[in-house]
């Protein structure tokens, strides 16, 4: 391994302060043999930034099937209302957490904005043409892929509705299994997303959450870890 890789990945062993599991696991999805994914946060020494060769924005590894921000870029892209980061940071799979994740968890309503729904249905169109491409070529889709973007688009409009960003599927499991199973058919897979993505701009309009993001309680958040890491 090179010095820089395994500086990397010291940056994670040695300065994550939160880590959970995403994915199936967390979405309440797992079958037998699902991998168990994992998501973090590390905070970059801050004198590392006063070189002109800048700590990496994300790592992976070192596990197997494990990924992590740097907290700035990770505050970036939760602004952004990205869906991976903001799924990661409503993940009840908490694996580690100290205080500055502490801190970051209790900021969840920060990230959260009407934005979602530009971000959710733009990530969820991507991976429809996916799907699409699957049918054209193959005959049938990627029957994962097509449940995921079926949870996604459901979390969608739940979060425009409620305030809330919830990630757990609860009662629809077995319906979304009947999808990655294959059982239900692509027509009526094509209905439900069209449905989903109806009601999502539908609830947009009447969303309890704020236009924009609360930035300024974020970038409070991050000069004070940065500040406090630079001290002695």
């Amino acid at each position: 391994m090179s010095q820089p890789a395994a500086a990397a990945l010291d940056l994670v062993r040695d300065h994550t302060i939160y880590s959970c599991v995403i994915g199936s696991r967390a979405f309440g999805l797992a079958t037998e043999g699902s991998d168990t994914d994992r998501r973090g946060v590390f905070v970059a020494p801050t004198p590392l930034f006063w070189r002109f060769e800048k700590p990496p924005t994300h790592v992976e590894g070192p596990a197997a099937e494990q990924f992590a921000w740097e907290l700035e870029r990770f505050c970036e892209l939760a602004l952004r209302a990205n869906p991976n980061v903001l799924e990661c940071l409503h993940s009840s799979l908490v694996e580690h957490l100290d205080d500055r994740g502490r801190e970051l968890r209790s900021l969840r309503g920060a990230f959260l904005s009407r934005q979602a729904h530009t971000t959710f249905v733009r990530y969820a169109l991507g991976q429809r043409r996916r799907l699409d491409t699957d049918v054209r070529v193959h005959g049938a889709p990627r029957w994962k892929h097509a449940m995921h973007l079926l949870r996604l688009l459901t979390s969608c409009r739940d979060l425009l509705r409620t305030g809330a960003l919830t990630i757990e599927v609860g009662d629809e499991r077995e319906r979304l299994l009947a999808v990655k199973r294959g059982e239900v058919s692509w027509a009526s897979v094509e209905s439900w997303m069209a449905r989903l993505t109806a009601e999502a701009d539908d609830a947009v309009t009447r969303s309890p959450l704020p236009p924009e993001p609360d930035h300024a309680r974020v970038a409070d958040f991050l000069f004070r870890v940065r500040r406090t890491s630079a001290l002695p």
